[in-house]
């Protein structure tokens, strides 16, 4: 049985957008492999961890007929991207192999029996349904994912909490050294929900969302989700994202916005980071502090290291508040400037020892939160 005959570019796109999430070890060898399942003339693409589950449909030509194989998933990918991209390509069923034919090449593939991969059992209490562009949702995790925990104890925090309540998303990510808030208005008004994502597949969300429009249609690229008590479901782009939730109680994000800073200073985005990553040129490895010296009309920047070597930098700034010198680790500071897009970046100080609160002008749906450090 011919499984599918298609261009090459046809086949490998279909193939890419399920197969990011597929590890090349693993505890069960079959998860290696994406579930190829013919339905008629309709192909269904698979891949699993057992934690996310995608799935994907396409016309990719073929006979039609039911039937279902799995075949390691980067294997075919690396054969597909071997073969040139206008070539027809063509993958055949023989018992249980998978023979796959591009021009005068030809490769015979091991397969493993369908029903032996471990499909997601979706859950039964699935809440309402909302959409919003897929280059929103794109732009409110670029917003804040670099302030996710990576391999904490603390496991809520190695995520994405995503909050739709009334007509407001909102996404909150923390490492418990900072904090960074982004939101958005939908077009529905929702029951409060709340989940949190992990970690892989937030990334693997931000790989596979589109950031522009339809360019067939010229329209919007919309994302439909929906949230269960341990399941989020995402719909776009003839892809099924399904993935497990992180359970636990993220921390009370709105105790740790500061509410009523006196001192506010607002500067160019870009100019306030080229002087950082001057200045940690001079820092440790382990000690990425700055120090940032704040007096009406100038900001200074410093950083020194063990070798007794030092950087520093001014700035004029408008600027007529207190006068202080607060320390921050310089990584977290050019975390939030290199993934902020608009020019302006305004910082609001209380003193010496209080977290700092930085914002966009231009957008008052952004918030991030960093803590001083002793420098």
């Amino acid at each position: 049985m011919i499984v599918l005959k298609a261009a090459q570019e046809q086949i490998l796109a279909a193939l890419q957008s399920v197969s990011g999430i597929v590890e090349r070890r693993h505890t069960l060898p079959i998860l290696a492999n994406v579930l190829i399942r013919k339905n008629g003339p309709e192909l269904e693409l698979i891949t699993s961890d057992l934690e996310i589950q995608i799935r994907t449909q396409a016309q990719l030509g073929g006979d039609e007929g039911n039937y279902a194989i799995t075949v390691g998933a980067k294997k075919l990918g690396d054969i597909l991207k071997s073969l040139p991209s206008d070539q027809t390509v063509s993958l055949t069923a023989n018992q249980n192999k998978l023979t796959l034919q591009g021009g005068k090449s030809r490769f015979t593939l091991q397969t493993l029996p369908a029903e032996d991969f471990p499909l997601v059992q979706e859950a039964a209490d699935f809440g309402p349904a909302f959409s919003i562009p897929q280059k929103t949702l794109k732009l409110l995790i670029s917003q804040v994912h670099f302030s996710m925990a990576v391999h904490d104890i603390r496991y809520y925090l190695n995520g994405i909490l995503f909050v739709a309540e009334g007509n407001t998303l909102t996404l909150v990510a923390t490492d418990g050294h900072r904090l960074a808030l982004s939101q958005a208005t939908l077009d529905v008004d929702m029951p409060k929900q709340e989940v949190i994502l992990p970690r892989k597949t937030v990334l693997e969300l931000q790989r596979l969302l589109k950031d522009g429009k339809d360019s067939k249609e010229g329209e919007e690229q919309l994302i439909e989700m929906r949230f269960a008590g341990n399941q989020a479901k995402f719909s776009f782009g003839g892809l099924e994202f399904v993935t497990k939730l992180v359970e636990g109680k993220f921390p009370d994000y709105n105790r740790v916005i500061p509410k009523n800073h006196k001192n506010h200073i607002t500067l160019g985005r870009t100019t306030l980071l080229a002087s950082l990553q001057r200045a940690a040129i001079l820092t440790s490895e382990k000690f990425k502090g700055v120090r940032m010296n704040f007096a009406p009309g100038t900001l200074g920047i410093a950083s020194s290291n063990a070798e007794q070597e030092e950087a520093k930098e001014e700035l004029d700034i408008d600027y007529g508040g207190d006068s202080f010198e607060i320390g921050f680790n310089v990584g977290y500071l050019m975390d939030v400037l290199a993934n902020m897009g608009q020019d302006m970046v305004t910082v609001s100080l209380q003193d010496a020892n209080s977290s700092a609160l930085i914002t966009n002008p231009e957008y008052e749906g952004f918030k991030y939160v960093v803590m001083p450090m002793r420098i």
